[in-house]
This record gives C-alpha cells, structure tokens and sequence, in this order.
C-alpha cells in the first residue's frame, strides 16, 4: 500500500512537470519569467524621481517583483498580439488601466479623491468614457492609414510589475507593434512611480516618415464641465514661455518651444510634458469636447520621443515641484475682468498663509473665519479713515445739496464752492471711495482663492455644510448674509438722497441671489467679513461718532452763515440805490 503511494506521488509530480514543460516548449504558454525592459535614462530623473534602470534590477532581483509581473501577451504568426489585453497598473496615488488595442489608456482613477460626497467611495475618473474619439496617448500621423491601423492593431505587452508601494517603487508597461506589409515599428514604453502622478513615456518607432501627434485624447482631465461662474476649462498649453489658457473654436497649432499641453477643469487636469516637441496641439471636437496634445516632427528611424504625462489634481506643491509652470494653471489672477498680475501677486502670500492657518484648525471652515479675521485686522487703519470720511460727508451733505441748487446753472462756479467747503470742513470727498480701492486686490485674491483652490473641495465645515466647494444645500449662509448686508447698509454714513437710498436695498437682494449659487466658502468668507465691518462700525460710531460730527460742525460754522451774510450785505449795498 505504501509503495503504491510512492508510485502515485512520482508519476503525479513527473505528469504535472512535464505537462507543463510540454507547453513551453509547443509555445503555448509564455514564459513564466517577466520580460526586463530596457529603459533609457528617464525624464523624472530630473524632476528627482529614481532613474527606471535601478528600479528594474532591484524588481528582477525581488522575488515578489517576480510574483506581481504579468507576463507578455500572446502573440501570432505576424508578430502583434492575437487578443485584446487589458493591463493595469495601482499606485498609491491612482489606478491606471491600459488596451493593447491601440496601446491607449483606458482608466486613469484618482484614489485619494472621491467622484461626490454621496459617493465617497467612488474615484474621481478622469478618462472621457464617450467612447466616439481616440483615447489618451493615441498616436496620429500625417497617413490615416497608417493612423488607423496604430488605433486599431492589438500591441504585445510586456509588464514587470502591476501594483507599486515603497518596497517596489518604479514599474514598466511596454506596448509593441510590427507591421510586417508597411514595414511599421512602434514602442510604447511607460514607466510609473508609486508617489508620483508623473509616467515617463518614450515612444520608438520605425518606418514613420510624417510627424507624428501624440495625444491627450477627448477631455482627459476634466471631471465636470462647470456652468456660470468658473474659472478655467479646456484646453492650456506652455509655448515659449507664453502660457495659453484658451480653447479655441476649431483646431490650432502653436509651435515653438513647448513646455507642455494640457485639459484641464477647475481641480484637476492632464498634461504631457515633451522633449524636443515642435508643437503643441489643442482641438474643440464638439460641445464640451476638447482634446490637446504635442507633435514631434518627422522621427528618424529608431528616434526616440521623449515626455512626461501627469493626469492629476491641481495641487499646488506638487504642479511647483515640476518646475515647468503648472502651477500657472491655478488661476489665481482671475476675475470677472481678465487676469489681474497685482491680485496674482496678492494671492499667493494669502494663499500660504490660509495652509498654515489650516495645519492648527485642520477645518477650512474656521481657517477662512481666522484669516477673514487677520485680512481685516490688517486693514483696521483704512477702514477707521474711510468711515470718518463717510461721516464727515454725512454732516456736510445739506449744505451740499444747498449749493447744487444754488448753483445747478453754473457748473464752474459750483465746483469752486464746493471745494471750499470740504477745504472749510477739513473734508476728503474721496476718503470714503479710497481706502476701499487698496482693499479690493486683497478682496479679489482671497475670493480667486477661496474659489478655485482644490483645497477646499470636499472639505466639510460643521453641522449640514459637509463641502465648501459646494453650494450651501439650505441656502443658510446666502440668506444670513443678505441679512448682514442690510444691517451695513443701515449703519453706514450715506449721502444719497432717500430715493437712491430705497433702490439700494435691492442691492443685498440681488448679492443675496448671487450668492446662493456660489460655493459655501466663499459665502461663509463673505459673512464673515459683513460681520466684522458691522462690529467695527458700531464700536467706532461709539468711540468716534459723535467727536467727527461736533468737529466737522465747528470748522464749518463760518461757511454755514456765509450765505445769510452775502444775502444782507447784498441788501445793503442796494439801499443806497432804492
């Protein structure tokens, strides 16, 4: 019995070997072992990532490298793949997922943040799934035939690893493609960094002999198109140190030194960042359909077209630490009338100072509370001078009016009374306006901030606002700051007549509408800064009130009898006459 035991183990071992070695041999089954691609020194080396040739002997030599590898597809008589294939590649920032067919993504997830708040675990995607135009990283070339079949031909595919961490950080995915009628060579080589949205990308090819495009494909990079209010949407692009924001109508071509071409919404965007590239490219494909890419002129057999890809949120650090003006892309500069350098410039610093402010509260919510705080700290001084101006022209105001009518035919003459009056009162007419126009950079940068940095997105606050990047979903916020914007217009020194006065008030209506469709933030931003004018008013109306109202009476007591006096020794000098 025991030896019918031994018997069945060997001829059970030697079945299961040799079938098997069987296979190998027939060449029905690939080779266990992964395939090592040969990189050329990468482009992330000189954005301080590993160079890929390192990264592959520690991954050979690694015998869990070996266990994650995929091995190379299948391949027929005319040496392309025989099936479509589908390879994926997971990082600790995103999950990429890769057709053979045409060698284009088809699957790029961000797993640090999420599609919606009621969606938290679904990853923001950001591959355009309409499935009508080519993918991202297609190639195109002057021949449509030749074009078609790079689209549509099955490449082998040749992976070392699927997932990356810290133990295993550089990966290589490598698509290859023969055409043996047109004589047609094509090398696809990715390699990917576990901490890093930057892929290094070089693109071999044989037989080529028109430039060749390679492309983003249709709204890469874009998650939602905004409506209304928004800043930047579509397609940008880096061209002799000239950055380019606009998509256009139908299709262009900038050419010159290209830094890269990008689409990109308001959080997030895709780029390629290319070596030697002779133009950038960027295309309205329809409604909301944009598409971008670079284009290397007529490649020489067995040259290699050299870039970087980064698919990705428009995070701050990480687009500087790119070094080629991403970061650019946060428009910070934007507003209703264009892009502002001085408010860019404002920006930035206020920009700092609200992710420091956050490293201690860890709440946007009461960061954008604190730094309204410091903001309007800041301008205590201007806000003290434009509010006793304001006052100084209240207590002046009937005599204004007094003169206007007096003089409402004779404009010249009205102006030089006019300024003898607030010369007599000691008063600026443009105190009030003044002080408030340094302010407003200020105001416009934090607003530009508030609005388009991806730091506030999905960033909850308290109680029912679980998103500042969002519209307040009871319309609290945009309600309780109409109600301070009629509170600051009742408190405030005015010098408009009771008519204009009463068509102001719809003023805090129309802002209150406004609001309601702006994100949470920005509202709560807004609500704070009504809140502290009020309390700053009310305490200077206290301290001051009264003392700027008895000065501005005294030092025109002399003006304020003027007109009584002119009229009797206007009598006078008539008696003599009647």
């Amino acid at each position: 019995m025991e030896k019918r035991v031994i018997v069945f183990l060997i001829v059970s071992l030697a079945v299961i070997i040799g079938y098997d070695y069987l296979l190998k041999g027939m060449g029905l089954l690939p080779p266990s072992e992964p395939v090592q691609v040969a990189t050329n020194p990468s482009p992330a080396a000189a954005a301080g990532k590993p160079a890929g040739g390192d990264s592959a002997k520690a991954a050979s030599a690694d015998p869990v490298s070996s266990m994650s590898a995929a091995p190379a597809s299948p391949v027929n008589a005319t040496g392309t793949a025989s099936e479509e294939q589908t390879a994926e590649v997971d990082t600790e920032l995103f999950r990429a997922k890769f057709s053979n067919r045409g060698a284009v993504l088809k699957s790029w997830e961000l797993k640090r943040y999420s599609a919606a708040v009621e969606q938290s675990s679904t990853p923001v995607q950001l591959v355009y799934s309409g499935g009508r135009f080519k993918g991202p990283l297609s190639l195109v070339t002057g021949d449509q035939a030749v074009t078609s079949d790079l689209g549509s031909a099955l490449y082998q595919v040749t992976q070392d690893l699927t997932h990356l961490d810290s133990a295993h950080p550089v990966a290589h995915l490598t698509f290859r493609y023969h055409d043996t009628q047109k004589n047609v060579d094509v090398e696809k080589e990715l390699t990917f960094h576990h901490d890093s949205y930057v892929v290094d990308i070089a693109i071999r090819t044989q037989g080529l002999t028109t430039p060749v495009d390679v492309t983003l494909g249709t709204n890469f990079g874009i998650v939602e198109w905004g409506e209304g209010f928004i800043g930047l949407m579509g397609s940008a692009s880096l061209v002799d140190d000239k950055v380019l924001k606009e998509t256009p109508d139908g299709e262009a071509e900038r050419k010159g030194d290209v830094k890269w071409s990008a689409i990109q919404d308001k959080y997030f965007l895709s780029v390629l960042m290319p070596q030697k590239a002779s133009a950038a490219l960027a295309k309205k494909e329809g409604d909301k359909l944009v598409s971008a890419g670079v284009r290397f002129a007529t490649p020489g057999n067995g040259a290699t077209m050299a870039m970087q890809l980064y698919a990705g949120p428009k995070e701050y650090d990480t687009l500087k630490r790119l070094n080629v003006g991403l970061e650019d892309t946060i428009d910070f500069g934007w507003f209703v009338f264009g892009s502002w350098g001085l408010v860019k410039a404002v920006a930035k610093p206020i920009f700092y100072v609200l992710r420091f402010l956050y490293e201690f509260t860890h709440n946007y919510g009461i960061t954008i509370i604190l730094l309204t705080m410091l903001i309007k700290l800041m301008f205590v001084p201007l806000q003290y001078k434009s509010y006793k101006s304001m006052k100084q022209m209240q207590v002046i105001q009937p005599k204004v009016l007094a003169l206007q009518t007096k003089f409402k035919d004779d404009r010249e003459r009205l102006n030089k009374e006019l300024i003898k009056l607030y010369k007599d009162h000691r008063v600026n007419p443009v105190g009030g306006c003044l002080p408030m126009v340094l302010q407003m950079p200020v105001f416009v940068a934090l607003f530009n901030i508030l609005y388009m940095t991806i730091d506030l997105r999905q960033a909850p606050f308290m109680l029912w606002i679980k998103d500042l990047s969002v519209q307040d979903p009871y319309y609290v916020l945009p309600i309780v700051m109409g109600a301070t914007m009629v509170i600051q217009q009742k408190i405030t020194p005015t010098t408009m007549d009771p008519t204009q006065a009463k068509i102001m008030l719809f003023l805090p209506v129309f802002m209150t509408f406004l609001f309601v469709n702006f994100p949470a933030g920005l509202v709560l931003y807004w609500l704070t800064n009504n809140t502290l004018t009020i309390t700053q008013q009310v305490v200077t109306e206290r301290l001051f009130g009264k003392k700027w109202q008895v000065a501005a009476a005294d030092a025109g007591a002399v003006t304020v009898d003027e007109p009584k006096e002119q009229k009797s020794s206007g009598k006078r000098r008539n008696s003599p006459s009647e």
